[in-house]
């Protein structure tokens, strides 16, 4: 089987080396760049499946690439950023990352984040990469949703996870633990608000009304109900 294949995209020689090093000793395929332009130049020849992306690029705005990695590649969308502030991650993953790591890090920490990200929720492997549900088809082997008039919109791999699991378990409350054991990632306010922002934007999406969406709702205290009616094939 081919290992994972992670790119790498920060200006700082050291930090390409250092995650370099960590992440094939680890057993994963890696690619590394210094500037976006490069980068994105790659991305025409290669598929990666996830992308570790400085927001303090040369030649570049870092959140600008992220939001366009995370409406058109299929990767999860990792940052690594000397930025630590609350609105810096909080603006990160509304764009769609799938994670936020702020420097200095730990190279082990960073393994294990991929490795969280690139883990299956459970039950993946007995479905099809396509579900149709109330005069919507999601295609989440192109990351996109085809409305009835065939208007297809692009979700992100990070949104893709949390649909996926919504429309595998239809009709039954999914809680916060259960999201987070299924997903990955650690537990807590920080968990938490990804999770927000991703529903948010999978309701948006579905043209849902906020106060009173009629597909994901929400179980105050308790968790998230997909209620529509799904079929795979």
């Amino acid at each position: 089987m081919t290992q994972p294949l992670v790119t790498i995209l920060d200006d700082e020689p050291d930090v390409r080396r250092i995650l370099t090093e960590a992440l094939e000793d680890a057993g994963f395929r890696t690619q590394s760049f210094s500037r976006a332009r490069e980068f994105e130049a790659a991305l025409n020849r290669v598929t990666p499946d996830v992308c570790l992306v400085d927001l303090s690029l040369p030649d570049t705005d870092g959140l600008a690439l992220v939001h366009r990695l995370a409406l058109e590649q299929g990767a999860a969308v990792i940052i690594i950023s000397g930025r630590a502030q609350v609105q810096d991650r909080v603006t990160g993953l509304e764009l769609g990352a799938d994670d936020y790591i702020t420097k200095p890090f730990d190279p082990a920490e960073v393994v294990a984040r991929i490795r969280a990200r690139l883990r299956s929720p459970r039950g993946q492997t007995a479905h099809s990469d396509v579900a149709e549900f109330n005069d919507w088809i999601a295609h989440f082997d192109r990351y996109v949703l085809e409305d009835g008039t065939g208007t297809e919109t692009p979700f992100s791999h990070a949104e893709g996870e949390v649909l996926r699991l919504f429309l595998e378990s239809p009709k039954r409350l999914i809680s916060r633990a259960q999201m987070q054991e299924s997903l990955g990632g650690a537990a807590g306010d920080s968990f938490d608000r990804a999770m927000d922002v991703r529903i948010s934007r999978l309701r948006t999406k579905l043209g849902e009304d906020p106060k009173n969406p009629r597909l994901i709702k929400t179980i105050y205290g308790a968790g998230y109900i997909f209620v529509g009616d799904v079929e795979w094939r």
